[in-house]
């Protein structure tokens, strides 16, 4: 499969308190591994094999005497330091290098804890090479993410963390891209939070009529709070995500 993997990880996990004072919130546990397991099995089950993981620099290290080479979870691991946290985009954008060559890019955010198998999303995003492919799903706190609205099944707008959603489909951390998506996030401008926003990458996406969706299902948790946290921990305990159709 021509598509390079990446797992971003980075970010302080403040919400998660005094559990990240230490450490980062993707080492965590999750059922009965570290949460940045997931990510790593639901890409190589997917048969994406070369796979950059981003994270900051308080922690690299960690990540590396975790995860080594990726010898152990079938897949050959990259590593990238993000030096300050300045959004989803800006960390994409330092695995340019890493993708060249490859037809898509599979981002997930090492947070994302999801039930489905991640080969089905790679087979629908295939019948258009040239789009961008966003996960959704339904959620009754949709302020908590990026939305986007839908009218007759196609994005009409996608807003970041709204105060007033025009829907309640969020946009899960789930991306399918192609390449000259770093073309995008280069003509970036810093947002009103002195960050390069993903959702401006989307944007940029819908304004070329090439943004595409597709339905994430089963469970589904961004483990980035206390509650969230002990949630995916329960799901996966009573569920383990599933990774082949």
């Amino acid at each position: 499969m021509n598509a390079a993997g990446v797992i971003l990880a980075g970010g302080k996990g403040t919400r998660l308190g005094a559990l990240t004072r230490v450490t980062n919130k993707h080492l965590l546990p999750v059922g009965p591994y570290p949460m940045i397991y997931w990510p790593i099995q639901k890409l190589v089950a997917a048969g994406i094999r070369d796979i950059l993981l981003v994270t900051g620099t308080e922690h690299m290290g960690d990540f590396v005497e975790l995860l080594g080479s990726g010898r152990d979870h079938g897949c050959e691991l990259t590593y990238r330091v993000q030096d300050e946290a300045s959004g989803i985009a800006q960390a994409l954008g330092l695995a340019e290098r890493f993708c060249v060559g490859y037809a898509r890019v599979v981002v997930l955010l090492g947070d994302n804890i999801f039930q489905a198998p991640l080969a089905p999303a790679l087979q629908i995003s295939a019948r258009e090479r040239e789009a961008a492919w966003l996960a959704l799903r339904r959620d009754i706190h949709p302020g908590r993410f990026g939305v986007a609205e839908l009218r007759d099944n196609v994005i009409v707008s996608v807003e970041e963390k709204p105060d007033s959603p025009k829907s309640d489909l969020v946009i899960a951390g789930v991306y399918i891209y192609p390449p000259d998506v770093f073309d995008v996030i280069r003509t970036l401008r810093p947002s009103a939070r002195g960050e390069l926003e993903i959702t401006d990458v989307h944007r940029y996406y819908l304004h070329k009529g090439r943004l595409r969706h597709y339905t994430l299902a089963g469970y589904w948790k961004d483990a980035g709070t206390p509650e969230s946290l002990a949630e995916a921990n329960r799901l996966v305990t009573a569920q383990p995500p599933i990774y082949v159709c």
